[in-house]
């Protein structure tokens, strides 16, 4: 099940559950849209993965499995990734 984590890790913006804005890879890094498209061509700086619209989970199953409450930040800011 995805952890719906509440906040970009380039802006601290936040993300919550119902965004529409938040973006994710398939490790679960999050992103808003603006950082995911401008900043980082959308792609994952921590894995290189494609950065895709996280799924709303729709509110009754939003109470019984919350949202993640774990901010996750990348102090350094946010670059591409670089591939080897």
């Amino acid at each position: 099940m995805l952890s719906l984590r509440p906040n970009c890790e380039c802006c601290d913006r936040d993300l919550p559950p119902e965004s529409r804005e938040a973006m994710i890879c398939t490790f679960e890094c999050t992103f808003c849209a603006d950082c995911a498209e401008a900043k980082l061509g959308g792609i994952c700086p921590n894995c290189s993965g494609e950065l895709v619209r996280r799924p709303v989970r729709p509110a009754a199953m939003l109470k019984k499995y919350p949202g993640s409450a774990e901010r996750v930040l990348k102090p350094q800011g946010c670059a591409p990734a670089t591939v080897a």
